[in-house]
């Protein structure tokens, strides 16, 4: 069966626009998603729901940006929990508990078909070009190439680590090298060494060499199993946390694939369950300091954050957000972004400031609602349509995976829209869109 993605027109005439959301004071009003169709046929005019919610406005003490926010789309999966999200250039994927990995096309979010994979719940993913990578319930690792044909997805399977055949060849003594013994939670790619790293809650990193399609390096990180692992492209550092309340810095010794374990972070007693890292050449400031953030989502619905000193390279932790009424489940981070899933049902979005002198503060900007359940997962990033907007993607313990667009709005543009639309949510002209483009005006994320 196909689902295909329905998208409102969302840059209608101000002056033909009749229809507009009222804005509650305190609450933001999040219309009814528009659901996925059983049939290819696109629902009436009447069945497409107003397109913007405002977020809830910050205290008149703060001069914070608004955004505001729209579920585009929302796909219920009966036969399990969306529990995995990867995002290409020209594909979103989502992987189920049913080993099912539906598909749509960027960037019209369109439905192009799915992945079905008979080896159990697909509990993590990731994206890169035309390769997408996915775990299964059999602890193993397939390795997909992507393309569209005939307007649906081609996929074909590259790889399987460990291969079946590896069972046969292996030694009794090198199978704890090759095959890991439980779930496999995380994933993360090193574009330069080209290698591949998985983690798991057999509480063991391993590192792969696609091309050879082996195991190269396989170490225990953690007493605990293995929640999240990610790398910094830069500098080839690895990054994992796990259920014993760490985070774990790993370095690869030069010219060997062997591991080294450099710095523990460890400021919680909590299990954490997330990390995701910011990264920028340089910051905002005329002192051209480059900065670099890692943050980390925790059981106990805190999300802390270090910031790595230039001259030593180690991570200082600077703080916490709080916000989340229960455990953080996921992290994603784009540009001076933050977004956070919570068991609590809902993903906010925090701003990094500098405020001078290279010092940064954090608030959040946000609380998107709209799922009935903990957000398992997250993948975001800016469209390339010039017009501000974000694309998110959530998946939720509620058997629903979602698509949103977000919209940041500057404070002055804000008290300027109010003028005109009066305090309801503005549905904005590409016209006068590109009039204050022209203008100068920064209004866009």
């Amino acid at each position: 069966m196909e689902f295909h993605l329905q998208q409102t027109d969302l840059w209608t005439s101000m002056e033909e626009q009749t229809k507009s959301i009222d804005l509650p004071q305190n609450t933001a009003v999040l219309p009814d998603p528009i659901h996925f169709p059983n049939s290819p046929s696109r629902p009436s005019a009447a069945s497409v729901p107003a397109p913007w919610a405002m977020s809830p406005a910050p205290p008149p003490s703060t001069n914070h940006q608004h955004f505001v926010y729209h579920c585009i789309a929302s796909l219920h999966r009966p036969d399990g929990n969306i529990l995995s999200i990867a995002m290409t250039k020209e594909f979103i994927f989502a992987g189920s508990e049913s080993g099912r990995i539906e598909s749509w096309k960027l960037p019209e979010c369109t439905g192009v078909g799915f992945i079905k994979a008979r080896s159990g719940e697909v509990g993590a993913m990731f994206g890169s070009g035309r390769m997408v990578v996915s775990c299964h319930g059999d602890y193993r690792v397939r390795i997909w190439e992507v393309k569209m044909g005939n307007k649906r997805l081609k996929a074909k399977k590259i790889s399987t680590l460990p291969s079946k055949r590896s069972f046969l060849v292996v030694r009794k003594s090198s199978r704890r090298l090759q095959y890991h013994t439980d779930c496999i939670s995380c994933l993360a790619y090193n574009d330069a060494d080209k290698l591949l790293y998985t983690g798991s809650w057999d509480s063991t990193v391993k590192a792969w060499k696609i091309s050879e399609n082996r195991c190269v390096d396989s170490f225990v990180a953690h007493e605990g199993h293995v929640n999240a692992i990610l790398i910094n492209q830069e500098d080839g550092c690895v990054f994992t946390c796990s259920s014993d309340g760490s985070v774990k810095i790993w370095r690869r010794v030069f010219g060997e694939s062997s591991h080294i374990l450099t710095m523990i972070l460890k400021f919680q007693l909590s299990p954490v369950n997330a990390l995701a890292l910011s990264l920028s050449s340089f910051s905002s400031s005329s002192s051209l300091k480059p900065y670099n953030f890692l943050y980390s989502g925790s059981s106990d619905g805190l999300i802390n954050f270090w910031e790595k000193e230039s001259s030593s390279s180690r991570y200082n932790h600077g703080g916490f957000l709080q916000g989340h009424h229960f455990g953080v489940l996921c992290l994603v981070t784009v540009k001076d972004l933050i977004l956070s899933g919570s068991e609590d049902t809902t993903i906010r979005v925090w701003r990094r400031e500098e405020i001078g002198n290279n010092e940064f503060v954090h608030s959040c900007i946000s609380v998107i609602e709209g799922h009935h359940g903990p957000v398992r997962c997250l993948a975001a990033a800016t469209e390339m349509d010039n017009m501000g907007n974000m694309l998110v993607c959530s998946g939720s313990l509620d058997q629903t995976f979602k698509v949103w667009r977000l919209k940041l709005f500057a404070p002055q543009l804000k008290k300027e829209i109010v003028e005109i639309c009066g305090n309801h949510n503005p549905v904005l002209s590409p016209s006068w869109v590109e009039k204050r483009k022209l203008q100068g005006d920064d209004y866009y994320y």
